[in-house]
C-alpha cells in the first residue's frame, strides 16, 4: 500500500517542489521503503514505496519508460501473465519479471485511456502524458484502493491518503455537511464521490480522471456484467471452474512468503486461508502463513474460535486471537493512533490498531474473506422477483433442482421472503429517522427523503443475482476497504480480498444461481478435502443477540449518557433530544448504533481541530526533526 500524491498547477506555475517533497514524507509511515518526487515544471509526483510482491523488490517510483509519460501508483496487477502476453502482441517487449507499475505504463503506451479495460487488480495511480499535456488518473473495480483529489482555482492536488491532501495550504478544513449527516444517519458517506471535506473529493470505484485542455473529466469504465451466461452439463464442472478461479485469485494475492490471514472461523476466510496453505506449499521457497481470529468471552459463543482453531490446526499454521471483551467502547480514543481521517462508526478501533500490531512485525499482506456473503449467499430476491414475474416454470425448476441437489427444500430465507412478498409477514424493520438531528438541517438537505432513498437500497438490477449484485455495490464497502488502508488505520501492512476479483465475481453472477450460491454450495464443495468436515459444513448461523447490548446494559457504561459537546456538534444534532444510549434500564438497545454516533462525531470533530496546528507546522516546514515530524506524523495518519 504505497503512498502516492500529486499536484499540477492549473495556472502554469511550477509547482513547489519543497511542498511537494513535504507532503511524500508525511507518508513515509505507509511506505518506509524508499521516498521519492519527481517534477517538471507545473507537474510533480511523489512516492513513498511499501513492498509487497517479489516484483517490488526492483521498483522504483514515480516512474518512467520513456522519460515523457510518468507514473505513481499504488498498485497490485493480477493476471500478470495474460497481460504480459497481450502487450507482447502489440510489440511491446516486457519482461516477466517487470514491476506492476511498470506493466501499467506498458498497457497505458499500447492503449491509451483504454488500459484500465486490460486491468485486473487493486490499483490507484496517476499518469502524466508528457506529450499530450495531460493527467490520467485510475481507481479499481471494487474501489480497494482509495484515491482522493482537490479541484483548487489554481491547483488539482490528488493522494491515496486523505490527511495528506489535507497538507496542501490551499485545501480547507471546511466540512461536507452532507457526509456528516449520511454518517449520522447511516454510519458511513452514501456519496462515493465525496468525503467529509468539502474540498476534497473522491474518485469513485471502477472511474477514470482525466485533466487536459483545462477541462476535468471523470468516467466509468467497468459496471457489474449482467448479461453473462455460463452452463455446464456436468455438475462438477461449476466446481472447478470456480476453484480455479478462486485459486488465481489467492494466487495473485499471494507473491509474498510471509503472510496473515483474518481468519474468523468461518467459511469465507478458512477457504482462502486453505488455498493459500496449499498454494504456499507448492513453492520451493519457505514461507510462513499465521492466522489471527477476533473472539468474544462475555457473549453468547458463535464457535468461531473454536472453528478457527481447529482450521489452524488442520492447516498447521500458528494462530493468535485478540480478545474483544478487554476493549470497551470508545477505548483510546484520545490516542492519535485510534483516531481516523474522518468519522469512524467503530466503537472498538483501539482493538483494530492492536490487532495490526500484532500482524505488522509478520507480515506486509494479510488475506481476508470478505465479499463471500455477498457474492455466494444472497439468492432470496432471486425466487421473489420469479413470483413477481409469474414464472412458475423457472421457479419450479429451480426449486426442484434445490431439492434434488440438498435432498430438503428450500431454506428458510426463501419461506420468509416469500410470506413478505404474499404480505402474510410484516417487511424487516428499519429504524426511525433519528429526531435528534438538527431540524434546520435536516430541512434544508432534504434528510428524510434521504433516508428512505438510503435504507431502501441500491437500485441494482440482475436478471439471476439481483441480491448479489445489490450488496456487492453496497456504498458501505468502499468505507470498510478504506479502513483497511495504511492512511487511515497507520500500519505498511495491505489488506487483499480475493472474493472481490473481478474474474471470480464475473463468474459467479453469470452461472445458475440454484443450487450453486445457496448455503455456499460452490464454496463447501470446492472444500471437501481441504477443510475439515465441522468447519465445511458448518451452518451459516448469526449470533442470538448482539454482544455490544450486553455491554451498554452495564452500570458502568452510563457514562456514555453525557459528554461534553464541541459547539460544532449542534449544527448536525439537538442535543436536547439524544435519548439514553447506556445503562440497566429505558434504552433503546435495539438502535443503539444510530443514537450513538452523535458522541463518536463529537470525538472526530475534537480531534479535527486538534490537527490544524500540526498541519501549520508540516505545511511551513518547520518539521525536520525527525522525532518531531514523526510525533506529527503518528498524529495526522
Amino acid at each position: 500500500m504505497s503512498g502516492i500524491v500529486g499536484i499540477v498547477m492549473l495556472d502554469g506555475a511550477p509547482v513547489d517542489r519543497q511542498l511537494l517533497r513535504r507532503m511524500t514524507e508525511f507518508m513515509t509511515y505507509r511506505g518506509p521503503d524508499a521516498q521519492a518526487v519527481w517534477s517538471d515544471g507545473h507537474v510533480g509526483f511523489g512516492h513513498t514505496l511499501l513492498r509487497t510482491t517479489f516484483e517490488s523488490e526492483y521498483e522504483q517510483q514515480p516512474c518512467s519508460l520513456d522519460g515523457q509519460v510518468w507514473i505513481t501508483a499504488d498498485a497490485r496487477v493480477d493476471g500478470r501473465a495474460d497481460l504480459i502476453q497481450a502487450l507482447a502482441a502489440h510489440g511491446r517487449d516486457v519482461r516477466h519479471t517487470a514491476t506492476d507499475v511498470e506493466l501499467i505504463l506498458h498497457a497505458y503506451h499500447v492503449w491509451g485511456e483504454a488500459c484500465v479495460n486490460h486491468l485486473l487488480g487493486d490499483f490507484a495511480f496517476a499518469i502524466w502524458d508528457g506529450h499530450r499535456r495531460r493527467l490520467f488518473c485510475a481507481r479499481d473495480h471494487f474501489g480497494l484502493k482509495p484515491f482522493y483529489y482537490a479541484h483548487l482555482p489554481n491547483c488539482l492536488v490528488f493522494s491515496n491518503t486523505l490527511n495528506c491532501v489535507r497538507l496542501h495550504p490551499d485545501v480547507s478544513d471546511r466540512l461536507n455537511d452532507l457526509a456528516i449527516a449520511d454518517f449520522l444517519m447511516f454510519g458511513g458517506n452514501q456519496d462515493l464521490e465525496t468525503t467529509s471535506f468539502a474540498d476534497i473529493r473522491r474518485l469513485p470505484p471502477a472511474h477514470v480522471l482525466t485533466w487536459s485542455d483545462g477541462q476535468l473529466r471523470q468516467v466509468r469504465y467497468w459496471s457489474l456484467p449482467t448479461d453473462g451466461s455460463i452452463r455446464y452439463k456436468r455438475a462438477d464442472d461449476y466446481v472447478a471452474h470456480f476453484g480455479e478461479l478462486l485459486r488465481a485469485a489467492v494466487a495473485d494475492r499471494l507473491r509474498t512468503t510471509h503472510v496473515g490471514i483474518w481468519m474468523s472461523g468461518g467459511l469465507d476466510s478458512t477457504s482462502v486461508a486453505a488455498m493459500a496453505k496449499e498454494i504456499l506449499s507448492e513453492q520451493s521457497a519457505p514461507f510462513d502463513l499465521r492466522a489471527y481470529t477476533v473472539f468474544l468471552d462475555w457473549s453468547l459463543p458463535d464457535g468461531d474460535r473454536d472453528y478457527a482453531r481447529i482450521m489452524a490446526d488442520s492447516l498447521g499454521i500458528p494462530i493468535h486471537f485478540v480478545i474483544l471483551n478487554d476493549y470497551k467502547p470508545y477505548d483510546r480514543w484520545d490516542d492519535p493512533a485510534v483516531q481516523r481521517p474522518e468519522p469512524n462508526y467503530n466503537l472498538f478501533e483501539a482493538m483494530f490498531v492492536d490487532e495490526y500490531n500484532q500482524v505488522a512485525p509478520h507480515a506486509r499482506v494479510v488475506l481476508g474473506g470478505d465479499g463471500g456473503d455477498a457474492l455466494l449467499a444472497r439468492t432470496r430476491s432471486y425466487f421473489v422477483d420469479l413470483v413477481k414475474k409469474l414464472r412458475w416454470g423457472r421457479l419450479l425448476a429451480d426449486v426442484s433442482r434445490y431439492v434434488w441437489s440438498y435432498r430438503k427444500l428450500p431454506p428458510l430465507g426463501f419461506r420468509s421472503a416469500l410470506k413478505r412478498f404474499l404480505a402474510v409477514a410484516p417487511p424487516p424493520d428499519h429504524p426511525p429517522f433519528p429526531e435528534w438531528l438538527n431540524p434546520s438541517l435536516a430541512e434544508q438537505l432534504n434528510l428524510r427523503a434521504r433516508w428512505e432513498q438510503v435504507n431502501r437500497g441500491p437500485d441494482v438490477r440482475h436478471p439471476t443475482h439481483p441480491d448479489a449484485a445489490r450488496y456487492l455495490l453496497y456504498p458501505t464497502w468502499v468505507n470498510d476497504f478504506e479502513s483497511y488502508d495504511p492512511g487511515v488505520h497507520g500500519f505498511p501492512l495491505e489488506t487483499r480480498l480475493p472474493y472481490f476479483d473481478v474474474r471470480l465475481v464475473n463468474y459467479v453472477l453469470a452461472i445458475p444461481p440454484v443450487p450453486w450460491c445457496i448455503d455456499k454450495a460452490l464454496l463447501r464443495l470446492l472444500g471437501k478435502g481441504r477443510l475439515p468436515e465441522c468447519v465445511r459444513l458448518r451452518p451459516k448461523t448469526p449470533l442470538a443477540s448482539d454482544p455490544t447490548i450486553a455491554l451498554l446494559q452495564r452500570e458502568d457504561m452510563q457514562w456514555l449518557n453525557h459528554f461534553e459537546d464541541v459547539p460544532e456538534l449542534s449544527k448536525y444534532v439537538d442535543l436536547s433530544k439524544l435519548p439514553i444510549v447506556a445503562g440497566p434500564c429505558g434504552v433503546d438497545h435495539v438502535h443503539y448504533s444510530l443514537n450513538l454516533r452523535p458522541r463518536t462525531l463529537n470525538y472526530w470533530l475534537q480531534q479535527v481541530h486538534s490537527t490544524k496546528a500540526q498541519f501549520q507546522q508540516i505545511q511551513n516546514g518547520r518539521t525536520h526533526d525527525a522525532s518531531t515530524r514523526e510525533a506529527y506524523e503518528k498524529v495526522l495518519r
